[in-house]
């Protein structure tokens, strides 16, 4: 296979694989920097990412809306301090067309394969299709592949069942018996969406989790006409909620013994405690494991709704799946009509099934065979002018993606800068930075309050956290600018 090489009169092109959010905000920035030869490829027939994607009853950020947000579009008319998935997915598709990008990008074609040859990305595209590009960014996401779980008989199951990615809007739900596996903050939104819905509702805990008692207010007119009329306000509101989410929560996490973590704990005791009368299922609902190991529960109605007289809380195990229902462990079958899998997602996918091949045909699925991994979660050795966003080991939890998504797209385009002035032809992050880096990660990983004892996605298969483990502040300093001595930078001969 032979690609041509750019000329060095010829703008770069470069390939955008997802229209989620991070899509988005690479096109709408590449954009703003003068980069015209951009081609946007999305698999599904729509832009939105997961909030295209996740559709279920009760579907929420649990993040406040105003941060939820890019930067450069604000929205005065959020609904609610946290927004409902039908609006962040509207805002999405809004902030597409007032940029221009939304016609700019071919939806319903999937990118099958990257292979870096004679220093250009070659494309395979799923409409059998190819394009060439000199620099690849992968926005593809991390929450995008359903984990299916493995229980004996899933496929016999009578009624409906499906995956809370995948939701089945033809199904109806009033009036019916509603089961739910997982207890995740999907499954928790669930839940209160339809306790007063359904015949019966049944959720079926695996693991206890902590609830923090966040409210939901709407915004009333008078606030979204203010916000409208002043816009500066929303800038504060958003430097303040950046403020409070990193000092109070962010940074909290990277040190298990932090008096923040302390406090929300506390917090989220005292929600458990004051708010679920029975105390049988007040022990039912209460963690053995400390606050913030596993993702954080944000809901206003949780503990009301499980309390519900149609709601019952299942913490048997479940021994198998039967035509008629569930089956637990104690030998009861729990008689339902729709079967909910809120069992979470494939975190360690990142780009795949695509395939990504680097120099010397070296494939990103062998690199990445005892787990995936990238400098600063965008940069891999060996595979030059190639960038993820939201890739392994970035920040995750209960803060912004956005925020994250715009300092990673400021990097790169720093990184891409470097291609566009000539300084060099490929760009790519040193082994040796790479090992550096990844031996810095694992070491202060221990120290996290995810490696306290839980079970939870933030984890690799020995164990060990792979998120971010150090405190929000040094990931914003560390992205502000390429510390150049941990790439190579390499011309290629001329004719």
């Amino acid at each position: 296979m032979t690609t041509a090489p750019r000329s060095d009169r010829s703008p770069l092109r470069i390939a955008v694989i997802g229209a989620g959010m991070s899509g988005l905000l690479s096109a709408i920035e590449l954009e703003r920097a003068g980069y015209r030869d951009v081609a946007i490829y999305e698999k599904a027939e729509r832009l939105g990412g997961t909030w295209r994607e996740n559709t279920y009853p009760g579907i929420a950020c649990d993040v406040p809306s105003h941060f939820y947000s890019y930067s450069f579009a604000p929205n005065p008319d959020w609904s609610h301090r946290f927004a409902p998935g039908d609006e962040i997915q509207a805002y999405f598709e809004g902030v597409a067309r007032r940029f221009g990008v939304d016609g700019r990008i071919r939806t319903g074609v999937e990118v099958t394969h990257c292979a870096f040859v004679d220093g250009r990305w070659r494309l395979a595209l799923s409409d059998g299709t190819t394009d060439v590009a000199d620099v690849v960014i992968a926005a593809t996401g991390v929450l995008h592949h359903p984990r299916l779980p493995e229980i004996e008989g899933l496929d016999t199951f009578a009624g409906a069942a499906f995956h809370s990615a995948r939701w089945d809007h033809s199904v109806p739900l009033d009036g019916r018996r509603v089961g739910v596996i997982g207890t995740g903050s999907t499954a928790i939104q669930i839940t209160s969406a339809l306790v007063d819905r359904v015949a019966h509702f049944s959720l079926f805990q695996r693991t206890a989790q902590w609830v923090a008692p966040m409210e939901n207010p709407a915004y009333t007119d008078a606030e979204k006409a203010e916000f409208h009329r002043h816009p500066e306000t929303i800038e504060a509101m958003r430097a303040e909620m950046a403020r409070a989410l990193t000092a109070g929560f962010a940074n909290a996490l990277v040190d298990a013994d932090s008096p923040a973590i302390a406090a929300i704990q506390a917090a989220c005791l005292a929600n458990l405690e004051n708010n679920v009368a029975d105390p049988v299922l007040r022990e039912k609902l209460r963690p053995t494991y400390r606050a913030a190991c596993k993702r954080l529960i944000i809901s206003p109605d949780f503990y009301a709704a499980i309390q519900h007289p149609d709601a019952t809380l299942v913490t048997e195990g479940i021994e198998r799946i039967e035509p008629r229902g569930v089956r637990t462990r104690d030998g009861r079958l729990h008689e339902l009509d729709v079967l909910v899998l809120a069992t979470g997602f494939r975190v360690d996918r990142f780009v795949r099934p695509m395939q990504v091949t680097g120099r010397d045909g070296v494939a990103l699925d062998d690199v990445w065979k005892e787990g995936p991994y990238a400098y600063l979660a965008m940069c891999v050795p060996g595979f030059p002018n190639f960038f993820l966003l939201q890739g392994p080991n970035g920040p995750v939890g209960n803060f912004s993606l956005i925020d994250v998504g715009e300092l990673e797209v400021a990097y790169v385009l720093q990184l891409v800068e470097k291609l566009r002035s000539g300084a060099c032809d490929e760009v790519s992050v040193t082994h040796a930075a790479m090992q550096r880096f990844d031996a810095e990660r694992r070491e202060a990983a221990k120290r996290t309050i995810w490696a306290t004892g839980c079970r939870s996605w933030y984890l690799d298969a020995d164990g060990l956290p792979t998120a971010w483990p150090w405190t929000f502040d040094r990931f914003r300093a560390e992205t502000a600018a390429p510390r150049l001595d941990d790439y190579e930078l390499r011309r290629r001969e001329r004719a």
